[in-house]
């Protein structure tokens, strides 16, 4: 019986618009517009603590029962960590020229930022593409359903409530109806109530904010 790993190519349109968005509002951004820069500046933290916790999610907990079980695809693996690496050394740049942005909204430092998220997104979307052809249908076949839904649970535990409910909306943002109601059901019942009374509306408010422009 093989893992239906549907829900990660679900996550990653998320990180696809979101890291394409962020560079359209930062751009965006008059020069000296601080107040305007924060937000933007917040909307990035979201994105890079969601994007942090999934990657380390897989660092912990996928990457290790794969290469235990895989011999030919072992190559597939490490390819994977080290595209998490060349991730990561965006992720450290961005950690240093948002908050230089964010303190001004220069145009020199906004011109900065824009290019260094074109530098991340390109990196990102040459991993997202080739996890999701050469890696998923590997885990597929190697990973137990426990161990898959051991992902979901890493980024949970690691991801404070409020940030949680921005990254769900994210996700549930391009999802369709039959995609949407896989994500939910997954959901204990009372955390369900709570995205449909709370979650959803402050989602739908916090997102016309961040994307105003």
């Amino acid at each position: 019986m093989t893992v239906d790993t549907q829900d990660m190519e679900i996550v990653h349109r998320a990180f696809r618009r979101e890291s394409r968005l962020l560079m359209e509002l930062v751009e965006a951004v008059a020069p000296g517009d601080t107040a305007r820069a924060k937000v933007i500046a917040d909307h990035f933290r979201d994105y890079r603590l969601g994007l942090k916790n999934h990657h380390e999610g897989e660092d912990e907990l996928l990457w290790p029962p794969l290469l235990s079980r895989v011999d030919l695809e072992a190559d597939i693996v490490l390819r994977m960590e080290a595209q998490h690496e060349r991730i990561s050394a965006t992720m450290a740049r961005l950690d240093t020229v948002v908050p230089e942005w964010e303190a001004t909204a220069g145009a020199a430092e906004r011109d900065t930022l824009v290019a260094v998220l074109a530098d991340h997104r390109a990196v990102l979307l040459e991993h997202l593409d080739d996890e999701e052809t050469t890696l998923l249908p590997l885990a597929a076949k190697h990973i137990t359903e426990k161990e898959w839904a051991s992902l979901g649970e890493h980024l949970v535990a690691n991801t404070p409530k409020l940030t949680l409910l921005t990254l769900f909306g994210l996700v549930l943002e391009d999802a369709n109806p039959a995609e949407r109601a896989t994500l939910l059901s997954v959901l204990p019942a009372p955390v369900r109530g709570i995205w449909h009374v709370i979650g959803r509306p402050r989602y739908v408010r916090h997102m016309r904010r961040v994307r105003a422009a």
